[in-house]
């Protein structure tokens, strides 16, 4: 009987140490759910194959169902890495005191939000008074908290200002109930915004934008806290060496919405902090 405890206890043992052998060789990774589920995996995909190479490890992508649930990913080491806009960084900072943004892309260092409608009377925003409007997630950075820091700095309250507003919870949703006139206006981010008409997905004849916000600081690569710095470093390395002069890599870097990737640093994005704290989104 005793043997067999034994025998049962050392073979709990080596699985366990099987299993963590094998997390240990898992870089686990998710991303804002900002698009829709299946365009976010088709961007990574690509992205994921060349980290597998660049670490020698498995790269695995881990979806999840909003904003909130991607900090708290970070925050519990459920993943190792996310992709993530400027506010929901912020969030992750607070919430684990050592969230570590790696890189971002260039033009994350001056990105901007798109106002957009489809109703051929509205050229601004004093147009939109008593009419309804579209944020995307409320944890957006260029989906909402960016665009309404603006907004209230222009002395517009959304909630009083608009008959109605409501939240889509991703930017190409957005586009698509302006398109739909389920809202009279709404506004995403100018990334997403480009990618779609560069793809037909948007009626240019119906829906137009216009206005743009100032620019500020947005998406960047995030790492746990807790994890290895030499690991955290390589990831950097990889995406640094992106190179859009290599076609291979220049696919992934078009896939990511870059012309490159720079080094980031928490200072970047007190700004956002900022404008959350005056719009009362950080308690």
């Amino acid at each position: 009987m005793l043997k067999r405890t034994l025998a049962l206890a050392v073979g709990l043992t080596l699985s366990l140490s099987t299993l963590l052998a094998q997390a240990a060789d898992t870089l686990k990774v998710s991303a804002i759910p900002d698009e829709a589920p299946t365009e976010l995996l088709r961007k990574f995909k690509p992205l994921g194959e060349y980290l597998e190479k660049q670490l020698g490890m498995k790269v695995e992508f881990v979806p999840v169902s909003d904003y909130p649930a991607v900090v708290e990913a970070l925050a519990t080491d459920r993943i190792d890495m996310a992709w993530l806009g400027g506010f929901t960084f912020v969030q992750a900072r607070l919430k684990t005191g050592n969230a570590i943004p790696l890189v971002q892309r260039e033009q994350d260092a001056q990105f901007t939000s798109k106002f957009i409608t489809a109703d051929p009377n509205v050229k601004s925003l004093a147009d939109l008074k008593g009419k309804s409007f579209a944020f995307g997630s409320v944890s957006s950075t260029s989906g909402s908290l960016m665009p309404r820091y603006f907004m209230i700095k222009d002395g517009i309250t959304p909630e009083t200002y608009f008959s109605r507003v409501g939240y889509s919870g991703a930017h190409d949703a957005t586009v698509a109930w302006v398109q739909a006139g389920k809202v009279d206006a709404g506004v995403l981010n100018a990334s997403v915004w480009e990618k779609l008409v560069k793809a037909g997905k948007v009626d240019t004849d119906k829906v137009k934008v216009f206005a743009t916000t100032p620019a500020y600081f947005d998406y960047n690569w995030t790492v746990r806290g807790t994890l290895d710095p030499a690991l955290a470093a390589k990831i950097k390395a990889a995406f640094l060496a992106l190179d859009p002069a290599n076609p291979e890599q220049k696919a992934i870097l078009d896939l990511q919405a870059a012309s490159r990737f720079i080094e980031t640093k928490p200072e970047n994005y007190k700004g956002i902090e900022e404008a959350a704290r005056a719009a009362d989104l950080l308690k």
